[in-house]
């Protein structure tokens, strides 16, 4: 088994960046959901809610982001001086406002008043202790540092969708791709689908894994990335398939127990 692809999203809910290498860190790979989007409440803004997001490409150079869209010119983004507390799934974090011209360059993408702001500091944020460690610390995912998925879990979830368009009468869809689900780490080789329900403890490289917990999906799986319109796939196949404690599951969570560099290719072992 071996690593098939690394994905890192520099702003939370918008477009993701495919990288042939990336650097572990405590609470998830370098660069991951450091940034949030609020809305002019400071109540977290996602996909879910404003599926044009997805068209913001954000990107790193050193400590720089710079944000690209179709809407405007290119803005390179001056994080402010001034912190306010946002209300991360329940946790209240610090965070760094990130300035009135990127307020205004994603409020028009949005088309309604929002603001960026910056987890300058990555440990303020803690794991939820019913699945980390007092020390697990997790920057702006939903929930963990990493999101594992397998293409052998993928194929198996397409040739569902086509089995039930079948039944149904209708013409057989498209595969989804697996950026639908937003992984951070994509296995192959894995052989049985969604064989990593049962894995505890995965290795990648020479960087071991914790696994907390399987990955309950939501809508934002069903935004159609290139048209920015949802539709019923894949939550109503994996409703089918993959549903137990009243959600539709698919991934796996993974915390770090150690730092360093991770590649495509590098070895996947299941400790």
């Amino acid at each position: 088994m071996k690593l098939a692809s690394i994905h890192f999203y520099p702003i939370k809910s918008t477009a993701g960046h495919d990288v042939h290498e990336a650097e572990v860190q405590p609470w998830g790979l370098a660069g991951d959901r450091r940034y949030l989007i609020t809305d002019e409440r400071g109540v977290i803004l996602t996909a879910r809610e404003e599926p044009r997001l997805l068209a913001c490409l954000a990107t790193l150079d050193g400590g720089t982001l710079t944000l690209t869209g179709p809407h405007a010119a290119p803005l390179r983004v001056v994080p402010d001086v001034s912190m306010a507390t946002v209300d991360v799934w329940g946790t209240p974090v610090e965070m760094t406002d990130c300035g009135d011209d990127a307020a205004r360059w994603l409020s028009e993408l949005a088309g309604r008043p929002v603001r960026l702001k910056w987890l300058d500091d990555p440990t303020r944020r803690p794991v939820d202790p019913a699945y980390g460690r007092p020390e697990d610390r997790v920057s702006l995912a939903d929930g963990y540092p990493l999101l594992l998925t397998s293409t052998a879990s993928l194929d198996r979830l397409n040739d569902w969708i086509v089995e039930g368009a079948l039944e149904r009468g209708e013409e057989a869809p498209a595969p989804l791709p697996m950026h639908r689900f937003r992984p951070n780490v994509v296995v192959e080789g894995a052989g049985v689908p969604f064989a990593e329900d049962e894995w505890k403890r995965v290795r990648i490289g020479e960087v071991d894994f914790r696994v907390t917990k399987g990955c309950d999906r939501c809508v934002l799986t069903t935004v159609d990335t290139a048209t920015y319109t949802k539709g019923k796939e894949p939550i109503r196949t994996l409703a089918r398939h993959r549903k137990w404690d009243g959600k539709v599951w698919f991934g796996i969570n993974l915390i770090p127990d150690g730092v360093g560099r991770i590649t495509v290719g590098d070895s996947v072992t299941i400790l």
